[in-house]
């Protein structure tokens, strides 16, 4: 076949592609016009789920499944902004880890509020400036995020989606020769991530001043003479900031998940996990009591950790399973002074 005649094909199918694409637009808006009569949420991330899960089990073609991912996850950010356009929150400011999380649930069309804290994060949430927030629950090298916690406690919102990305870092500098920095801006816990490479480079003994994001050191280094930042990619891109080394990060399995919290539950996927914050009486045996429940029910327990909040030791417990699946309410009615509910979400990773 000619190339002409390969070129006439695509236009024909991208044309069908466009008239298929309206269409299911207009199934959309007759959706969502029944939603607004009862209130539900136009966000269901189990029914995205369940598309998406879907569409990978009937693929014959060359698409893999991240790219049936990319694809459809951005169509379901423009018909959600079609219907109605609303505002996601999250740990700021742009070009920060926090922000590709969000961009990689929420779709390029959406409209984003960096935020300089994640407690300012759920505060904009809960007094509706925003509909959703996008916040780092937990790194594969620093353990869970503690701010987060709190916030989870003091917030009546509900986790609603959780986000899993590899974290990659790169050394950014204006500088043509490594010699001239005399100065490296990162958030304080990228400096411990990427310690092999400062030593490696003979950087240990060059200035290091923590910043509040990498996204921000990025912007900073970028206006300082003699200066370099450790950052993701899209920072340096954002910022105009030439790289001079790419994942430098010592563990290359580095990780993020990240919350998405709103106002509404979820209804149940067949897939999914669950979270909790528990304040138990301080007797012997009360723990052990409490987790006993799980394995009486069979019910897998997939992270236990314990915290202090407002000068109270609590418990952050995730678990499959939805609230609604009867073994689960079974121990919350059992435990209900004790458990606080963060909410039940479509499982995207078994851990970090």
């Amino acid at each position: 076949m000619e190339l002409d005649e390969l070129r006439a094909k695509i236009d024909n199918i991208d044309d069908n592609l466009l008239r298929l694409l309206n269409e299911r637009m207009e199934y959309v808006h007759n959706v969502g016009e029944l939603k607004n009569t009862t209130g539900a949420p136009i966000y269901r991330p189990e029914r995205e789920q369940a598309i998406l899960n879907r569409l990978k089990s009937n693929n014959r073609g060359k698409l893999t499944n991240s790219a049936i991912e990319a694809l459809f996850l951005e169509l379901f950010a423009v018909a959600r902004n079609l219907e109605l356009p609303e505002k996601i929150a999250y740990l700021g400011p742009e070009s920060s880890f926090t922000c590709e999380a969000a961009k990689n649930r929420f779709g390029a069309m959406s409209s984003y509020l960096p935020i300089g804290s994640i407690k300012g994060v759920f505060r904009e949430v809960s007094g509706g400036k925003a509909k959703y927030g996008v916040v780092p629950i937990e790194n594969s090298s620093n353990g869970l995020v503690n701010d987060t916690i709190q916030s989870l406690s003091r917030y009546d919102l509900k986790i609603i989606a959780e986000v899993a990305l590899d974290i990659h870092l790169v050394f950014a500098t204006t500088c043509n020769d490594i010699r001239d920095i005399k100065v490296i801006y990162s958030k304080d816990i990228a400096f411990g991530q990427c310690s092999n490479f400062l030593e490696d480079f003979g950087l240990n003994d060059v200035e290091q001043i923590p910043i509040d994001s990498t996204a921000k050191a990025a912007k900073i280094a970028s206006q300082t003479p003699n200066s370099a930042a450790i950052c993701a990619n899209s920072a340096s891109t954002t910022y105009s900031i030439p790289v001079l080394f790419k994942n430098i990060e010592d563990n290359s399995d580095n990780r993020t998940r990240f919350f998405v919290v709103s106002d509404f539950e979820n209804l149940s996927s067949g897939n999914d996990k669950s979270s909790i914050l528990v304040k138990l009486p301080n007797t012997p045996g009360a723990l052990f009591d409490f987790l006993k429940d799980f394995n009486d029910a069979h019910i897998n327990l997939a992270k236990i950790k314990s915290h202090i909040v407002a000068g109270d030791s609590i418990f952050f417990l995730e678990f499959d399973g939805h609230r609604e699946d009867e073994k689960i309410k079974k121990i919350f009615d059992k435990h209900r002074e004790s458990i606080k509910f963060l909410g039940s979400y479509v499982k995207e990773t078994e851990d970090v």
